[in-house]
């Protein structure tokens, strides 16, 4: 076949052509490996080399008008689908009464917003921060090196590219001394910031613990900081959230970020202190392990541990919303039961 008679050939079978399968079929009879322009190719071998030259261009110039009338002709094909889509599209009837019934927010959500407002009022910067960082921010950074015993508290989820989902919200930490620690040298301001986010741990699921959780990371660094300003702070959010005093205790806690460092613990809330499985029957619940700032930690930040210190907390959302609302098992809250989260809707 020349040139012509394929060209006239493929636009009698195209002008036929009514769905994607059928183009498809048409594509591959034509430009594919084996398709009617890629032959005329293979026969220029018994063409002189003034003949090749000619009849290489003929070709070449086919190739590109199938190739574009075999675009246009599918976007032309996209459309018509899309057109019958819409023409199927159910009316609606707007006489019909709406379903007032609401969604709501996750207790989760609304645990964060109220701890977010009361810091806020204590002169806080709320921050983000991303879920996935690299091996320096969520560990070298905070005093644990590679191949340092620590990083066996956190069994951590490592990607193909070498970072890692974050296994807790200290991960920031560096990030938020770099961006505040000129207004703290310069201008005497202290840094004062909370970052909350969700956490990763190749955790074994029970009543009290899970594989994605959130936590929010709070920090102070200033002059003449102590463990009183961070117990203060701790109490007076608690309060704030409850609405009523809440029973606390500090007990001494190892993390490397910290020195010294502690674990806050709350009366369990569900249990009234007697021992439940949301407690480990033990009548506490951690909360929030805490401490002051470690020196090497600051170092990391651009920051002098000799002229400045600070404290550093991790509150655990999830289980703050499991005391508020009672949830028993933090399983509920990443089931999507909506008969459970349900509950918390303000529209009753």
């Amino acid at each position: 076949m020349t040139t012509a008679e394929v060209r006239q050939s493929f636009l009698a079978a195209l002008n036929a052509v009514g769905s994607m399968d059928e183009l498809e079929r048409i594509r591959v009879e034509y430009v594919g490996k084996k398709g009617y322009v890629t032959e005329l190719l293979k026969g220029m071998k018994d063409l002189s080399v003034e003949e090749k030259k000619t009849f290489g261009q003929e070709v070449n110039v086919l190739k590109n008008e199938v190739n574009e009338m075999i675009s246009a002709k599918r976007e032309e094909i996209h459309q018509k689908e899309l057109e019958e889509e819409n023409n199927k599209m159910p009316e609606f009837d707007i006489s019909i009464p709406a379903n007032l019934k609401r969604g709501s927010y996750h207790p989760i959500t609304l645990v964060q917003r109220q701890c977010e407002e009361v810091f806020k009022s204590m002169g806080f910067a709320v921050e983000d921060y991303s879920e996935i960082v690299t091996d320096y921010e969520c560990f070298e950074a905070l005093n644990i090196p590679k191949d340092h015993p620590a990083r066996d508290m956190q069994d951590t989820y490592y990607l193909d590219n070498g970072q890692l989902l974050k296994t807790h919200t200290s991960a920031a930490q560096n990030a938020i001394y770099k961006k505040y620690k000129d207004a703290l040298i310069n201008e005497g301001k202290p840094i004062k910031a909370i970052f909350p986010g969700r956490c990763f741990r190749n955790e074994a699921t029970d009543a009290c613990h899970e594989n994605t959780f959130f936590q929010m990371e709070g920090v102070m660094v200033d002059k003449n900081i102590s463990i009183s300003n961070l117990i203060f702070f701790m109490k007076t959010m608690l309060s704030e959230v409850f609405q009523k005093d809440i029973k606390v205790r500090l007990r001494p806690g190892f993390f490397p970020f910290v020195e010294p460092g502690f674990e806050l613990d709350i009366s369990c809330l569900i249990c009234g202190g007697e021992g439940c499985p949301s407690c480990k029957h033990s009548g506490w619940l951690e909360l929030c392990p805490c401490g002051m700032i470690h020196p090497e930690v600051l170092k990391a930040g651009g920051i002098d541990p000799d002229e400045y210190i600070g404290f550093a907390f991790g509150l655990g959302l999830t289980r703050l919303a499991m005391m508020k609302y009672g949830v028993k098992d933090i399983r509920d809250l990443n089931s999507g039961d909506l008969k459970c989260l349900d509950q918390f809707t303000d529209d009753k």
